[in-house]
C-alpha cells in the first residue's frame, strides 16, 4: 500500500499530512464505505481539530452524516464504533512526536480495517473516484458528548473491580498529555485505587514529555513512583492504546516482560498467540512452557489483527496477542489495543503480588534499540541493501518477513524501516547486555556507513 502502512497514515502535520490530504482520505473512505453515518475522533494533538474539521468536510461531501466525538482515546473511539455499528476516522499519530499527526480507520465492528479494506479505500483515493452528493444531500455534522464516560463505564464492567479495589493499590499515572488524560485517572480511581499523576493535563504540545512511552521519556514517572510509595507506575502513549509499567521501586519494566507475564496468565496448552517479528524470547519461553503456539507477523497492529481474525476463523483460541511496545490485544474483550484495559488486567496481577515479582521470571534479557533517520528514498534503500548484505553474510537464521531478523540462538538483531516515521529501526536482544549492544552496534555502523555513501 502506498498510503496506509502498518498503523494508518502519518506525517508531519500541515507539511506531509495536510488538511487537503485528510479531506481526500475522508472522501475516499466515505465513498468506499457507502454508509449513512461515520464518526470522527481525535487525540490531543495541536493540529487534531484542524484535521478533524477537514475529515468532517470530506465525509459530508459524500453525503455521509458525521458524529464528532472530540478528544477520545483510540480504544474509546473503537468502543463507540462497535456500539453504534458505524465506522470511525481517528485523527491520531499515536506515539509519534508532537509535530506529527495521522489517520487511523476503524470499521463498524470497532476493529482497525484489514489490509483488503484499506486497499479499497486507497484505490478510491489514488483514482480520485469519490462520491459527490448534491448540495441538498450533503451530510449533517453533530457533536456527540459523553463518549469518554461511556467508554470508562464499559471498561469497569469488563475487569475484576473487586480484586483490584480490595488490594488498595496506589497507582502513579503518566498519560503523557494525551487522550488518556481524560479517562485513565478517573478509571483507576473508580477501580478503588489511589491515583497520583504527572503529565495528566491534556496538551497537544506535549510539554512534559514526548508521546512515546519509552524509558528516556518516563524519568518523571519513576520518580513519582518512588516519591509516593506507589505500587505500580503506568504510562500511555498519545492515544492511550498502549500501557507501559514501572515496578514498586520506580524501575522501568520492559514491555516484553509485561507481555510475557500477561501471556503466562492467559495462555493454556493448545492456544495460539500472535506477535511481530521483533518478538522477545520472553514470550517464546512462555509459549513453550505452556504448550501454546506462536504466530509471527510483520510489525504493526493491522498485521496482528489480520492474523488473529484468520486464526479465529479456523476456531483457534487466541486469548492474548500483541507487541512488547505496550500494545496488547485481549480478543475476548475487544479486538483493539487498549492501554487502560491492559493496565487493569495487569493490576489484577499486582493485587496478588508486587510488580517486581510478577516480571521476575521474564528478566535476564537485555534489549537495545537504535534509530537512524533518513532524508531521502536513496538513503533508506542504501541502508536496507546494506542490512540485506549484512544479514546474508552472518552465521545466523534469517527471517525476512519484515526487514532482516538474524537469530543466533543466544541472541537476535533486527533491522527494518519504520512504517510511520522516516527511520530505519534496529532492535537487538540477548541474555548478555554486551552481546545485545554489540549486535545492535554492528548493524548500526553498517547502515550508517551505507547512508553516508548514498
Amino acid at each position: 500500500m502506498e498510503v496506509f502502512g502498518s498503523s494508518g497514515t502519518r506525517g508531519v502535520a500541515n507539511d506531509e499530512l495536510t488538511p487537503a490530504f485528510v479531506l481526500r482520505v475522508a472522501k475516499a473512505a466515505g465513498t468506499a464505505w457507502g454508509v449513512d453515518r461515520v464518526a470522527i475522533a481525535r487525540d490531543t494533538r495541536y493540529t487534531g481539530r484542524m484535521l478533524a474539521d477537514a475529515a468532517a468536510s470530506g465525509l459530508a461531501s459524500t453525503g455521509t452524516d458525521v458524529d464528532r466525538l472530540g478528544v477520545v482515546p483510540t480504544p474509546g473511539a473503537q468502543f463507540y464504533a462497535e456500539r453504534e455499528a458505524i465506522p470511525v476516522i481517528v485523527v491520531t499519530a499515536s506515539h509519534n512526536p508532537p509535530q506529527y499527526n495521522g489517520i487511523k480507520l476503524v470499521g463498524s465492528d470497532g476493529v482497525e480495517l484489514a489490509v483488503s479494506d484499506l486497499e479499497r479505500i486507497e484505490e478510491a483515493l489514488l483514482a480520485e473516484a469519490y462520491t459527490v452528493a448534491p448540495w441538498d444531500g450533503t451530510g449533517r455534522v453533530r457533536e456527540v458528548e459523553g463518549v469518554t464516560d461511556d467508554y470508562v463505564d464499559a471498561l469497569l464492567e469488563a475487569v475484576d473491580r473487586e480484586t483490584i479495589a480490595d488490594a488498595e493499590l496506589t497507582v502513579a499515572l503518566d498519560p503523557g498529555h494525551g487522550a488518556g488524560s481524560l479517562t485513565s485517572p478517573g478509571f483507576f480511581r473508580e477501580l478503588g485505587c489511589r491515583v497520583v499523576t504527572v503529565n495528566s493535563q491534556p496538551d497537544g504540545h506535549f510539554p512534559g514529555r514526548d508521546p512515546e512511552p519509552v524509558p528516556e521519556n518516563l524519568a518523571e514517572l519513576g520518580r513519582l513512583v518512588r516519591a509516593t510509595d506507589a505500587d505500580v507506575g503506568i504510562a500511555h502513549d498519545g492515544d492511550a492504546d498502549r500501557a507501559i509499567f514501572f515496578d514498586e521501586n520506580g524501575e522501568y519494566v520492559e514491555g516484553d516482560a509485561t507481555l510475557a507475564a500477561l501471556a503466562a496468565a492467559e495462555l493454556e496448552a493448545g492456544d495460539t498467540t500472535v506477535s511481530a517479528v521483533n518478538v522477545s524470547q520472553r514470550l517464546v519461553d512462555v509459549v513453550d512452557d505452556v504448550g501454546a503456539e506462536l504466530e509471527l507477523t510483520p510489525i504493526g497492529s493491522t498485521n496482528i489483527i489480520t492474523r488473529i481474525e484468520e486464526l479465529e476463523a479456523k476456531d483457534s483460541r487466541v486469548p492474548i496477542a500483541g507487541e512488547g511496545n505496550g500494545g496488547i490485544f485481549f480478543p475476548g474483550y475487544r479486538l483493539s489495543r487498549d492501554g487502560a484495559f491492559t493496565a487493569a488486567r495487569f493490576l489484577e496481577l499486582v493485587a496478588e503480588r508486587p510488580v517486581s515479582e510478577i516480571v521476575a521470571p521474564y528478566g535476564g534479557y537485555a534489549n537495545v534499540r537504535r534509530n537512524i533517520e533518513y532524508e531521502s528514498t536513496a538513503e533508506r534503500d542504501a541502508m536496507l541493501d546494506a542490512a540485506a548484505n549484512h544479514a546474508h553474510a552472518a552465521d545466523a537464521d534469517l527471517n525476512t518477513r519484515d526487514g532482516y531478523r538474524l537469530d543466533y540462538g543466544d541472541a537476535w538483531v533486527l533491522a527494518r524501516p519504520s512504517g510511520t516515521e522516516p527511520l530505519v529501526r534496529i532492535y537487538a536482544e540477548a541474555r548478555d547486555a554486551g552481546r545485545a549492544n554489540d549486535l545492535a552496534e554492528g548493524m548500526y555502523k553498517t547502515l550508517l556507513e551505507a547512508k553516508a555513501d548514498a
